[in-house]
C-alpha cells in the first residue's frame, strides 16, 4: 500500500498516476491537485495516517454530495463542508465490496470444489457487507478475445428473485474455467465494522466508494445488494486474527473450507500480515483450509520476510492484484475483477 511509505502528498500523487488513471479521470485530476495544494495536505495530515488515504476522503466528499468537476470547484466544496467529510473520514473506512473480484476468484473456487469433491464453505476476512461471498449467485462472461465463456447460477424459483449481475472478465492464459459454478453451503465473513445491506446509509457509503464514472460498477453493486438482502451472509465483528479460527470452527466439517480476502493485508501491520499468514497455516494443519489471498503489491509478508512476491518482477503488478493459492501465486488479476492472466501452465 503506497500511503505505507509515502508522505501524503506522494500518497496522492501516486494515485492519481498509477492507480486512477484509466478508471476515473476525476478521481486521477482532483488527485494530482490535491497532492499540489499544500494547505489542503495540511489539513488532511490532522487525521490519523490510515484516514489520510486518498479514496476515504473522495469517497466522503462524493458520500456527502461532491459532484464531478473541475478542481476549484471540488475545492469549494471540501472548504464549505469541511467539518463533515472530517467526521465522516473518521467514522468511516473504505471498505469497497467489489463484487467484480469474484470473477477473478471463481475458477479457483471451482478447482477446489471439483478437487475436494466437496461443496465450499467460505469465509472472507475484510468482508465489508459480504457481497463477495455469493459467487454462486452471480453471473460471469469471460473474454479471451476470441471466445465468450458465460457461466450463471440456477434459476431461482421465487417469482420476484432478483436479477443477478453479471461479471465481465478478460482472461488469457490457461485460465481453468469451470464448466458450471460451484455450490457453496455456508458463508461468513470477518470484518471490523460490517456494513449491512438493509441499511441505507451503509449502502450509500459502498455506492460512494465506486469511483464516479463507473456505472457499471454502480449497477453491479446494487444487483449484489439484492442477491445479498434475500439471505444475509453470517458477518462477525471483530479482528480477523483474533476471529477467524473461532468463526472457521462454525464451518460445516463435510465441506470445503476457503478463507479469501481482496485488498485487505495493505490495512495491517506487518505484524499482523504475519501473524494472519501463522493463523491461516494453523487452520489449514488442524482443520483443513485453502487459503485465497488477492492483494496488491504489499501482498503479505513471505517467509523471507519481504512484503512482495520474490518471483514477481518488479512493476509487475504495477496496479494490479496477485492471487495466491496457499502462497503460491497463480494469477494477476484486475483490482476490480476486470481483467485475470493466469500464470500457471
Amino acid at each position: 500500500m503506497a500511503g505505507a511509505v509515502l508522505g501524503t502528498a506522494d500518497w496522492y500523487r501516486h494515485f492519481g498516476t498509477i492507480d486512477a488513471p484509466g478508471s476515473s479521470a476525476c478521481y486521477a485530476d482532483w488527485s494530482l491537485h490535491i497532492a499540489d495544494d499544500p494547505a489542503l495536505i495540511a489539513r488532511i495530515d490532522q487525521w490519523p495516517h490510515n484516514k489520510r488515504q486518498p479514496l476515504l476522503l473522495l469517497a466522503a466528499a462524493r458520500y456527502l454530495g461532491a459532484k464531478v468537476s473541475p478542481y476549484a470547484e471540488f475545492r469549494n466544496f471540501l472548504d464549505e463542508h469541511w467539518a463533515d467529510v472530517s467526521r465522516t473520514v473518521l467514522s468511516r473506512a473504505t471498505q469497497t465490496n467489489e463484487v467484480g473480484r469474484c470473477a477473478t476468484l471463481l475458477p479457483s473456487l471451482a478447482a477446489i470444489s471439483a478437487a475436494e469433491r466437496k461443496p465450499l464453505a467460505l469465509i472472507e476476512v475484510g468482508a465489508s457487507a459480504g457481497l463477495a461471498l455469493f459467487p454462486d449467485r452471480y453471473g460471469y462472461e469471460y473474454d479471451d478475445g476470441t471466445t465468450v465463456t458465460r457461466l450463471a447460477p440456477e434459476p431461482r424459483r421465487q417469482p420476484a428473485a432478483p436479477e443477478p449481475p453479471v461479471l465481465r472478465c478478460t482472461v488469457s492464459g490457461a485460465v481453468p474455467l469451470p464448466d458450471k459454478l460451484p455450490e457453496v453451503v455456508w458463508r461468513a465473513g470477518i470484518d471490523l465494522n460490517p456494513l449491512d445491506v438493509g441499511n441505507d446509509d451503509d449502502v450509500a457509503w459502498l455506492e460512494a466508494l465506486i469511483w464516479p464514472e463507473q456505472d457499471f460498477r454502480r449497477e453491479r453493486l446494487r444487483r449484489a445488494i439484492a442477491v445479498a438482502r434475500e439471505n444475509p451472509p453470517l458477518l462477525v465483528a471483530g479482528d480477523l486474527n483474533q476471529q477467524l479460527v473461532s468463526l472457521a470452527g462454525r464451518a460445516p466439517a463435510d465441506a470445503a473450507l476457503v478463507v479469501f480476502h481482496s485488498a485487505v493485508m495493505g490495512y495491517l501491520s506487518a505484524d499482523g500480515r504475519s501473524r494472519f499468514r501463522s493463523t491461516v497455516q494453523e487452520l489449514a494443519a488442524g482443520r483443513g483450509c485453502h487459503w485465497l489471498s488477492n492483494e496488491g503489491e504489499t501482498v503479505i509478508v513471505q517467509a523471507d520476510g519481504s512484503s512482495v512476491v520474490p518471483e514477481m518482477a518488479a512493476g509487475r503488478l504495477r496496479g494490479n492484484f496477485l492471487l495466491l493459492h496457499n502462497g503460491r501465486p497463480v494469477a494477476i488479476t484486475g483490482p476490480h475483477g476486470q481483467s485475470l492472466e493466469w500464470l500457471q501452465r
